[in-house]
């Protein structure tokens, strides 16, 4: 039984700690690992159930188009990756995508886009994505390439994108594209292009340890109306920002989850598995290691969620979530490969438990940032503080 004493922290209120026994509860029944699916049909499959249940209006914000709040709740939102990812990893991910690929419109779009796109996002209707990274621009976003040029009432996108999370099942795309207003990351500007836009097309379904939909994507003279521009031109890279800000918290979440699903396995493991008259809970040496991960967990879960109450504060967080998602993503690394090792040989069975976690949490460590990235910006942040003083 998965330790639930954190839900008594002071970062929650009364409705995360009955969203989170909720969610547990449903998740017992309603998820599954693998329902002999291809993962597209299964990660769409996913979609539909949490939407009719209800769950994906926390990955919208705006009441008036199906959100729970006018604002994001990111304690609702982490503790939802959380509790998804320790029951499915697919899951996790459906979660979790419907609201970064959406999430650009829910901060930044007009009325009318919101309007138009969010409802059938939190009805699960319909799947979006975020297309930002490149072959040379997935951390240094300002190395993008791919171009949009202003065309009358129209502008005409160019390009590709690559590692784009539900390429190839989205309905539509959130794409970042260089329209020139200024060098570097100043001079991109964010679109909503719908699936079935000439001119686009996904050019390669992307195979990966952890299957999950990812897809690299091709724009050729893809023209779509001025109207679906997110904010002014120019204001893409901001979009994105602040987009993976509300995120990145949540993916710090769905590592704790995985540790929270490892540790339990192992602890299983430990007292069950007989060695030499005893039980290998009974050595020293698996005790101390049992210590470790759990306060490997509990440290990652404090900064968690202390991003997350942040957050939803309106405080500052870009060194909180950097800090989160750091930290969490590589102790649940630890955690799980402890658990691989308490294991033993069964650990590294194809698709036992502890090894398909193996495999989920490896990616983890490196999108929506990876961990030299946020250690880089940590940095930044403290330096930046420090200058503030002086001055």
């Amino acid at each position: 039984m998965t330790d639930q004493t954190y839900l008594d922290w002071p970062f929650f209120e009364p409705r995360h700690r009955a969203l989170a026994r909720e969610l547990d509860q449903w998740a017992e029944s309603n998820v599954g690992e693998d329902e002999g699916l291809a993962v597209e049909d299964h990660c769409r499959a996913l979609v539909r159930s949490l939407g009719q249940a209800g769950w994906l209006h926390h990955v919208v914000g705006g009441a008036a188009h199906g959100g729970v709040a006018d604002r994001i709740d990111t304690r609702a939102l982490c503790l939802s990756r959380e509790i998804l990812a320790r029951h499915a990893a697919l899951a996790d991910f459906a979660f979790g995508m419907q609201g970064l690929g959406s999430g650009a419109i829910s901060l930044s779009g007009s009325v009318a886009q919101k309007a138009r796109y969010l409802p059938p996002v939190a009805r699960g209707e319909a799947i979006p994505a975020f297309a930002l990274s490149e072959a040379n621009a997935g951390s240094d976003v300002g190395a993008m390439t791919c171009s949009a040029r202003r065309e009358g009432d129209e502008y005409v996108i160019d390009g590709e994108k690559t590692w784009i999370s539900n390429g190839g099942i989205a309905d539509f795309y959130v794409v970042f594209a260089r329209t020139g207003e200024a060098p570097g990351s100043r001079g991109i500007s964010a679109f909503i292009v719908a699936a079935d836009t000439p001119g686009f097309e996904v050019a390669e379904i992307i195979r990966v340890i952890a299957p999950h939909p990812l897809a690299r994507l091709r724009f050729s003279a893809c023209r779509v109306p001025a109207t679906a521009m997110l904010g002014e031109p120019g204001q893409g890279f901001k979009i994105a920002m602040r987009t993976l800000d509300v995120f990145r918290c949540s993916v710090a979440a769905a590592a704790l989850g995985f540790a929270r699903r490892a540790f339990d396995a192992a602890v299983t493991r430990a007292t069950t598995r007989s060695m030499f008259g005893q039980h290998l809970s009974d050595f020293q040496l698996t005790q101390a290691k049992l210590a470790e991960m759990a306060t490997a967990i509990d440290a990652a879960a404090l900064l968690t969620y202390r991003a997350a109450w942040k957050a939803d504060q309106a405080l500052p967080t870009t060194r909180e979530v950097a800090m989160a998602k750091l930290v969490a993503t590589e102790s649940a690394q630890e955690v799980i490969d402890a658990a691989v090792q308490i294991f033993g040989g069964l650990g590294v069975v194809s698709d036992m438990p502890v090894e398909k976690l193996y495999r989920e949490i490896r990616a983890l460590r490196i999108y929506e940032g990876a961990s030299e990235v946020q250690l880089l910006i940590v940095a930044r942040e403290i330096l930046k503080s420090a200058a503030a003083k002086e001055s």
